[in-house]
This record gives C-alpha cells, sequence and structure tokens, in this order.
C-alpha cells in the first residue's frame, strides 16, 4: 500500500467486502435478460440501492419510441415494451459535471441450455472463493464494486468537492441503448470508467461489432436427382469459406494492446436456416453472425468492406453472379473506441490499482464492442477496469471472484477520492 492522505485510508477502510457481495448476489437473483421485465426489476433494485446511499438519483422511463428513430441511436437486437435508466450522484460542494462517472451494465445475456450449468443461474452460490451465476462477471460484479466505492466514500464521511456519479445501464448487451439514453438525457461527466471484466487489465480500447443477416438463394429439386438442383446449402459453405478468408486479412496489423487475441475483429456465424424437407435440395438459406470493427475504422467503411467482398465473391461464381447473395444489417451496431492517446485518466486509474496494494495493470484492448464508444463519442474520455475475466461471459461456468470485486472497488474509491477532490 502506498503512503495515504487520512482521508483516503479512511476511505479504503470503509470499503465493505461483505456489502458489496451481498449486493451481488442480490443483483444475480434478478434474471435480467436483455428483453425482459427483470431488466426493469434490476435497475429499480439499483436505484433504491443509490437512493439508500444519499445520491441524487434520476430513474426515469426511457422513450422506446424516440430510441427506434432517432439517427444516432445503437439499435436494439431484442424487443421491450419498457426501458429505464437510472443515474445516482453523490454531490459536491461545487456545481456541475462530475468530476467522475462510474458506469455498469445491469443487463445480462440468456443463459443458454441450463443443464450445463452446475446450478440454477439465477441462484447465486459461493464456492472456492468467486460468486457463480449468470451475470456476475459481465458484468453485475463490476456494477457492485462501483456501489461499493460511493457507499465507502459515503459511510467515510468525505465531503468531495465535486460529485460523482453512477450510470445504471440496460440494453449494453444489444447495442447500447442505455448508455446511449442516459448520455442522450444530459449525463455527462470528466471521465468514466466502465467496470466491465478486465482480468487484471486496464482497457483503453474496443473493436466495434455488427451484425449482419445473408439471405442465399439456390434452386429446389427432388433430393434423388440433387443435380438438377442448386443447394443454397453449399453455396453458404462456398460464401462462408471466402468470409473466412476476408476475416483473416482483417486481423492483420491489429493494434498491439489485443496481445493474445487471436480474433480482435473477429467474424461468427450465429445462426444457420435452411430448406423445409428433408428430401428436398434446399433453395433458401438465411444465416446471421457477428462482424468486427477495427479501432478507428468508421462503421460506413466496415460496412462497405464486407459488401464489396461479398459482391465480388458473387460475381465471380457461376450461380450466385445472377443470384446474389443478399445482406441486411440488423440488431445493434457497436462502433470501436479508444481512450484519447495521452488521457490523463489512464494513469489516475494505474495508480489507484497500484496504490490499494494490486500489480500494474498491463493496457489492453477488447475485441467486444461496448459502451465505452458512446462515452468516448459524446466527448467523455472512458476506460474500463473491473473484476472477472471476460472469457468466462455468456457460458455456464461464469463466476467473478470476491477479492478481485473487493480489489476493484478499493480502486475506485480511492480514484474517486481523488478525482473528485475533498471539500
Amino acid at each position: 500500500m502506498a503512503d495515504l492522505t487520512p482521508t483516503e485510508a479512511a476511505v479504503l477502510d470503509a470499503v465493505d467486502d461483505a456489502a458489496a457481495v451481498d449486493l451481488l448476489c442480490r443483483l444475480v437473483a434478478v434474471p435480467s435478460v436483455g428483453g425482459t421485465a427483470a431488466e426493469s426489476e434490476v435497475q429499480a433494485l439499483v436505484a433504491a440501492e443509490l437512493d439508500g446511499l444519499g445520491c441524487d438519483v434520476d430513474h426515469w422511463a426511457i422513450d422506446l419510441e424516440t430510441a427506434a428513430t432517432a439517427p444516432d441511436a445503437p439499435g436494439q437486437e431484442v424487443a421491450r415494451e419498457e426501458a429505464w435508466g437510472v443515474v445516482g450522484t453523490l454531490p459536491g460542494r461545487a456545481e456541475g459535471d462530475p468530476a467522475l462517472v462510474l458506469c455498469g451494465h445491469s443487463d445480462v445475456v440468456p443463459t443458454g441450455d441450463r443443464a450445463l450449468w452446475d446450478g440454477d443461474p439465477f441462484l447465486p452460490r459461493l464456492a472456492g472463493g468467486d460468486v457463480h451465476g449468470r451475470g456476475t462477471c459481465d458484468m453485475k460484479g463490476g456494477l457492485a464494486a462501483s456501489v461499493a466505492a460511493l457507499a465507502a466514500v459515503r459511510a467515510a464521511g468525505v465531503r468531495l468537492r465535486r460529485p460523482v456519479a453512477l450510470h445504471s445501464v440496460i440494453g449494453e448487451e444489444d447495442g447500447g441503448l442505455g448508455a446511449w439514453a442516459t448520455l442522450a438525457r444530459g449525463h455527462r461527466g470528466d471521465a468514466c470508467v466502465i467496470a466491465e471484466p478486465t482480468d487484471g487489465a486496464v482497457v483503453t480500447a474496443a473493436a466495434g461489432a455488427l451484425t449482419f443477416r445473408l439471405e442465399v438463394t439456390g434452386h429446389a429439386a427432388h433430393a434423388a436427382m440433387r443435380d438438377r438442383g442448386v443447394s443454397a446449402v453449399e453455396l453458404f459453405a462456398a460464401v462462408h469459406a471466402d468470409l473466412r478468408a476476408l476475416e483473416e486479412e482483417r486481423q492483420r496489423d491489429a493494434d498491439p494492446r489485443f496481445a493474445g487475441e487471436r480474433y480482435p475483429y473477429g467474424l461468427s456465424i450465429g445462426t444457420v436456416h435452411a430448406g423445409d424437407w428433408a428430401s428436398t435440395v434446399p433453395d433458401r438459406l438465411v444465416a446471421e453472425g457477428r462482424y468486427g470493427v477495427r479501432l478507428g475504422e468508421p462503421v460506413e467503411a466496415a460496412r462497405a468492406a464486407f459488401e464489396e467482398r461479398l459482391a465480388a465473391f458473387c460475381a465471380g461464381h457461376p450461380w450466385l453472379a445472377a443470384h446474389p447473395v443478399q445482406v441486411a444489417w440488423t440488431g445493434g451496431a457497436f462502433a470501436s473506441g479508444s481512450l484519447p492517446a495521452g488521457d490523463a485518466l489512464l494513469g489516475q486509474v494505474r495508480d489507484a490499482v497500484v496504490d490499494t496494494g494490486g500489480a500494474l495493470p498491463p493496457e489492453r484492448a477488447v475485441p467486444a464492442g461496448t459502451d465505452l464508444r458512446l462515452y468516448a463519442a459524446a466527448g467523455v474520455p472512458a476506460l474500463h477496469l473491473g473484476p472477472g475475466d471476460l472469457h468466462l461471459a455468456h457460458g455456464p461456468a461464469e463466476r467473478v471472484p470476491v477479492a478481485e470485486v473487493a480489489a476493484v472497488a478499493r480502486a475506485l474509491a480511492l480514484l474517486t477520492v481523488r478525482r473528485c477532490g475533498v471539500a
């Protein structure tokens, strides 16, 4: 531990590990899968928690009609009947925008086959020093750590010179609706730390991701005479091979912060549907997938590269030249995002980690679209620091170490005092 001021030491002493784990478990117990009513339920839970800390709480219904039509809206991949934003602000002596924003998303992805889990994914359990369950890592562990940091500032009796805010957002997993709505409502700050899982690193850049839909047209025939038809499945196999080659080409000269990642800008097929009868050559195939956007690459340029490659392949194919594959861009659109080079936030976050007893965190980039790009686009420098390993997210082994939740809470509490100052 570094030499700390009495105020800094008091705040760190006030971090309540048990309370952070209790909150994490209560958050995980709410099955806040994107598009379900539980998204609103978990936001209400966070709002109540922030209100109990004495925060000024803004808890509002997001205008879904505007979100569906606004030109800068990030898009959604699930249907919602309602959605809620939550911002809690610990006021400072001075008015104005917060000196620091902590951000976390409360929505989670579906569980998949529940038989693959050791237990109920929404019944959190503590084992081996980890909390297990859907959303523990991605990213309710980080959200709980962020709340714990504010709770420590309050418990230590510290009056901040400038405000600090916590943005609890939904819809991150399918585009970023919550963060977009929060920024559109006017909530800003000098800098933002998003507590996504970083496995001991600080993430200063995130690749983008786009969702696409392909429609392949073949020619139906009796399967006993398949040479009289053109199989949409076989056509797609050829198209997919060329898309895999495109993927490989787009990995070249990737930013060195992606060290250790084989596919910083991955292209993956997620769903395939073809045919309607086993003994008929299928004449139609629909595939949906995810396509990575390079750092600094405009979304429009990424789409154009994909479309041009697909068009060129079709033009050189004897069947597809006359029956080209149709492509549509669906769901959420994640641009890439980065912390501006030389921004002081990186050094401040690293110092906070080291000064609370942690190792100097390496700087990394993540190959997944995140809310970082929305804050960056709004002029708010942002990075990720959070508990857990992203490689465990979205799977049946999802978990987060209790020690990491506590360590991140301490680092964020110290960062809050240093950035916001003491009145």
